[in-house]
Parts: structure tokens; sequence; C-alpha cells
């Protein structure tokens, strides 16, 4: 998820929950004051849903007990080409 997209959420939620508790309580500080408690918890929320992503990655392990990446396989393939150099219109180095 890009950060606009996650920013543009963030605003609509605390602008909707700021409405609603003020439309509740009628006093504009205990809004503020709610309003700030919420965005800190779904800022929580959001940083431990993506640590909670990268855990759960499946670490793959070569044979010496190194983790295996993409441009480690592309390297041993004898392709050595970077993701950006596959893009259509990218222009390429000649030089490795």
């Amino acid at each position: 998820m890009s950060f606009l997209l996650f920013f543009r959420g963030l605003v609509v939620v605390l602008i909707s929950f700021a409405v609603v508790t003020f439309f509740i309580t009628h006093s504009w500080w205990t809004t503020i004051l709610d309003t700030i408690i919420c965005g800190v918890l779904v800022q929580i929320g959001y940083f431990a849903a993506v640590l909670f992503l990268v855990w759960r990655l499946p670490g793959k392990k070569d044979a010496g007990g190194k983790p295996v990446t993409r441009e480690l396989k592309i390297a041993e393939n004898g392709a050595a080409k970077t993701a950006a150099s596959r893009l259509p219109n990218a222009s390429r180095s000649r030089h490795p």
C-alpha cells in the first residue's frame, strides 16, 4: 500500500471519528483528545500489521545457511540483470 492511500484513509477515518465524537460528547476538547488517541492507535496498528507481514515472510536459506534473495538467484544463474533493467523503455548501461 502506498503512503498516499494510507494517508487518505487515515484522514477520512480521523475526520469521521471526530465528527461522531463531537456529536456524542458536544465537547471540542474531548473530541480533539480522543481523535489524537485514535490516530496514535491507528498508527500503532498499521506498524504492527507491517511487522507481522514481514515476520511472516518465508525465509529461504541456501546450503550455507544464508538467506536466498531474488538478486542472488539471478546472479547465480548468470543473468546479472536487475529488475529495473527489464522494464520496458528503461535505458541500460553497457557497463556492469
